[in-house]
């Protein structure tokens, strides 16, 4: 007896649970995450990415072939050759080339020279003999001593001595030439720092073999003053609009993290570069360096400043690009009616100006119309009727499928719309959840 009195308590009891799951509505229940509108600073940006580079640099390269035969002394250390990050000195030492055969070709001019002068003395002192020649032809022809044929070729070979002359000490000249340029070979041999600096790379070896051509061989980058630096950044076209030389530049580098350093825009090169069919300009940023924490070549992160406006209202931007869930009957999810909005029409397609957020309205939620100002990208400027400090904008929701009652076998859910002991996602971005 007290068997059946159970069965009949068990299935009593799971015939009230069958209807109470039966009747229980079963539309989808939607939980809103919120966030409140602040009041403080926005600053309207364009971001870019660019390279630190040194504002003079100078290539140092060899005009004449031959063996590197030692580098130069270290100024600061006498017992060290120069090396990367050396500071040099206008005229100092950086590098010597083999010299011998360019002072071979110095001792070879001058000897031309002298060669060249012996023969123009020679041919001055012939000139001296065709000159007296020719004077004693005219004393002679007037007393006709000697015929005219006589006195014609005493003139011709004078004025051919004056000629002869003429030649040698053309020679002359053209061998100190050579001797001149055969001590600027030579001096060549010699590389020096044309500027004061500090070596940024080193590209040659004791022992390498540089080859002069139309194309000097670049031995050592020096850049000259590493207390001013460039930062060249790369912009997009449609973004290079909103540049300008003077424009303030803030921007970040790895190797400092957490530093901001500025810069003010120097030049725009119009010369555009196309890769994978974006257009993009090189914008030059000068920026002080006087503590040395910024080195050539990283990789800086820049955000040009186009505006800033001071103590607005700023709504987060995912709440202006949030919207309401729909099902059939134009109804919202949850089962409640929602406001569509009317309200504002827009000035023409996709008008920045005018955005729309939501808020909660009991059960459902309705929209307010906003106008939009500046952004940074994260939060907006943003006003309109009833638009105040504090007010909660829906950010995001998370609808329970199963609606306000759920069967008591399924699984309990969190507050965000997840299983208990397991994972589930979302609409929208965080913020605060009623």
């Amino acid at each position: 007896m007290r068997g059946y009195l159970a069965t009949f308590v068990v299935l009593a009891g799971l015939g009230g649970v069958g209807y109470w799951y039966l009747k229980s509505p079963r539309g989808p229940r939607v939980t809103y995450r919120t966030s409140e509108i602040t009041r403080g600073d926005v600053q309207s940006v364009v971001s870019a990415t660019g390279t630190i580079e040194p504002e003079d640099l100078v290539d140092v390269g060899v005009q004449v072939a031959g063996r590197v035969h030692e580098l130069g002394r270290d100024p600061g250390d006498p017992m060290k050759s120069v090396d990367y990050g050396t500071r040099v000195a206008e005229g100092t030492v950086l590098a010597k080339i083999d010299d011998a055969m360019y002072e071979s070709q110095v001792q070879q001019a001058r000897a031309a020279v002298q060669r060249a002068r012996a023969d123009a003395e020679q041919q001055r002192i012939k000139l001296e003999q065709m000159e007296r020649e020719w004077n004693r032809a005219q004393n002679f022809r007037k007393t006709l001593s000697i015929s005219e044929a006589d006195a014609d070729l005493a003139k011709a070979n004078w004025q051919m001595a004056q000629a002869t002359v003429g030649v040698a000490e053309a020679g002359l000249e053209q061998a100190k030439a050579s001797l001149h340029q055969a001590e600027i070979n030579l001096g060549y041999t010699t590389i020096r720092s044309p500027v004061n600096g500090v070596i940024i790379d080193r590209r040659v070896n004791v022992g390498q073999t540089v080859v002069a051509s139309f194309n000097a061989p670049s031995l050592f980058l020096i850049a000259k003053d590493l207390r001013r630096l460039q930062v060249w950044a790369s912009v997009n076209e449609a973004d290079i609009g909103q540049i300008h030389p003077g424009q303030p530049v803030k921007f970040t580098v790895d190797a400092q993290a957490g530093e901001v350093f500025r810069g003010v825009v120097a030049q725009i090169r119009l010369n555009a570069t196309m890769t994978q069919n974006v257009v993009t300009y090189t914008v030059v940023v000068s920026t002080d360096n006087l503590d040395g924490k910024l080195l050539p070549y990283l990789t800086a992160n820049l955000q040009f400043e186009r505006a800033t406006q001071s103590d607005v209202l700023l709504a987060p931007n995912i709440a202006l690009r949030w919207q309401p869930r729909r099902t059939e009957g134009g109804k919202g999810a949850g089962g409640t009616k929602f406001d569509s909005g009317g309200g504002k029409k827009p000035k023409g397609p996709g008008d920045p100006t005018l955005g729309k957020v939501w808020v909660r309205d009991g059960d459902g939620v309705r929209p307010i119309d906003v106008t939009v100002g500046l952004t940074d990208g994260v939060v907006s400027e943003v006003s309109g009727e009833g638009i105040v400090e504090g007010l909660e904008l829906i950010v995001g929701d998370v609808v329970n499928e199963t609606g306000g009652q759920t069967s008591p076998f399924a699984p309990k859910m969190t507050p965000g719309g997840t299983p208990t002991g397991g994972s589930g996602g979302g609409r929208g971005g965080g913020g605060k959840t009623p």
